[in-house]
């Protein structure tokens, strides 16, 4: 059983209802809240291990809500919004959120994103060797391997897929991984992200055409899939 706990902060009823009914189902933990005070005091007085996080809620805004729980919850936290713009989409990862998901959801994609947002926290903890498929990478001996023979990367790639790996599962935007790989006075430059990420695509993917491992969110950013 998977024994780890969820909060719901959503205003609908319906959601919540479907969401506990799936998650249940999948042999979660499920608390519930309708409102964002509602659910910062449950989250406050026991901390889950995966708040999902609607932005419409009644009584406050969403991304408020988010940056407030970021300073002080480092579990993961997942969007679930009706809000779809590549704007707030955006806001919401560089304001700290894990994951984004627009309303209407599958429910398969919903419990796909869950288990890797909890397994990426769970990977931080433990030794920091990620096998995915034929890929292997060793974080503490800065190595890259496939088919079992060395992949040499430059510094560059190394980190980052480094980054994108330690965040597994998670988008990371165009500005986070521009400021965090070349510095804040790169934010503008997408055109170093694009050439490097072909290039590690090149060097990791088996078609860098259709890439397995490192996706492109269109307009956004990136995520590294391990499974």
């Amino acid at each position: 059983m998977n024994k780890a706990e969820i909060l719901i902060i959503d205003d609908e009823a319906q959601i919540r209802k479907l969401l506990q009914i799936t998650l249940q189902s999948n042999d979660y933990i499920v608390k519930e809240a309708a409102t964002a005070k509602e659910g910062s005091i449950m989250a406050a007085n026991h901390p889950p291990d995966l708040i999902i996080l609607d932005l419409g809620l009644p009584d406050e805004n969403g991304h408020e809500v988010l940056k407030k729980l970021r300073e002080w919850y480092t579990g993961p936290i997942m969007i679930l919004s009706v809000q779809r713009t590549e704007e707030d989409i955006i806001k919401a990862l560089d304001n700290g959120a894990n994951d984004y998901l627009v309303k209407p959801f599958r429910t398969g994609e919903l419990l796909a994103r869950i288990r890797s947002s909890l397994r990426s926290t769970n990977a931080e903890e433990s030794i920091p060797i990620i096998t995915c498929k034929n890929l292997m990478i060793d974080l503490t001996a800065r190595t890259v391997k496939k088919d079992d023979e060395t992949v040499k990367l430059t510094s560059t790639e190394y980190n980052l897929l480094s980054l994108l790996v330690k965040n597994e599962g998670k988008v990371l935007t165009h500005h986070y991984l521009l400021r965090e790989i070349w510095g804040p006075g790169y934010i503008n430059q997408s055109q170093y992200l694009r050439v490097f990420t072909a290039q590690l695509r090149k060097k990791i993917e088996d078609d860098p055409n259709r890439p397995a491992f490192i996706l492109t969110e269109a307009g956004v950013g990136y995520r590294f899939v391990g499974e």
